[in-house]
């Protein structure tokens, strides 16, 4: 199995760098939190990083500032995006990797959720963004994909897929993808729980918040 090569500087990460390939940013996202770690820019286990899938039910959410988009202002409507969230200690500012961004990478959190997200634009109800936010960790030990949601009826790739073999998960498994990307209204916390910390780092496919709770929810785990 080959894996993306990359060139890096201590403590610098440029998205030129790393192989990116489109539609496909639950891989690019897998190898974006493996290079983290390896290179230092995390810590060397991933503690610090959490892999965020984003949809909804009708697998309609609109993100401005992404690169597909042939829009000025970057909006485009994807069926589902991963991204991941560095998690600053002590004061830190907390940082989004997104592979597919147009802004600064990485970008600060407070900065993403609000030209990317855009909490404060007013949205039909089926285009509404949920989170679901799970430990990398747990997403590198447990992820897989033998990218069966990429082909159509017939058997025919819908885009060309990275040139490195499928991600077989840890355990053996070779696709889970639906596990994470699929998320319902239903599985959203209404409110943050007590013990945040051990419900994020402890559940295999983490937790489901609303947009609303994206930047709290990073200044209260532990």
């Amino acid at each position: 199995m080959t894996t993306p090569e990359l060139h890096l500087q201590p403590n610098c990460l440029d998205a030129s760098d790393l192989d990116h390939t489109p539609f496909y940013c639950e891989e690019n996202v897998y190898f974006l939190c493996k290079k983290l770690c390896s290179s230092g820019i995390a810590d060397a286990h991933g503690s610090d990083l959490f892999v965020l899938f984003i949809s909804n039910e009708n697998k309609q959410i609109p993100l401005w500032h992404q690169k597909a988009s042939n829009r000025a202002d970057g909006v485009i409507l994807w069926d589902y995006h991963v991204i991941c969230v560095q998690r600053k200690k002590d004061g830190g500012t907390h940082l989004v990797w997104d592979l597919d961004s147009s802004l600064t990478f990485p970008c600060p959190l407070a900065t993403y959720v609000s030209e990317t997200v855009r909490p404060s634009f007013q949205l039909f109800s089926e285009f509404k963004r949920f989170f679901r936010v799970v430990h990398a960790p747990l997403f590198l030990h447990h992820f897989a994909s033998d990218r069966r949601h990429m082909k159509d009826s017939e058997g025919n790739w819908t885009a060309h897929p990275p040139p490195y073999e499928p991600i077989v998960a840890e355990d053996g498994s070779v696709h889970n993808l639906n596990e994470y990307m699929e998320i319902h209204a239903g599985d959203v916390l209404m409110n943050l729980p007590q013990d945040l910390t051990s419900a994020v780092l402890g559940q295999k496919h983490g937790v489901v918040i609303g947009e609303a709770q994206l930047e709290e929810l990073f200044s209260r785990i532990a």
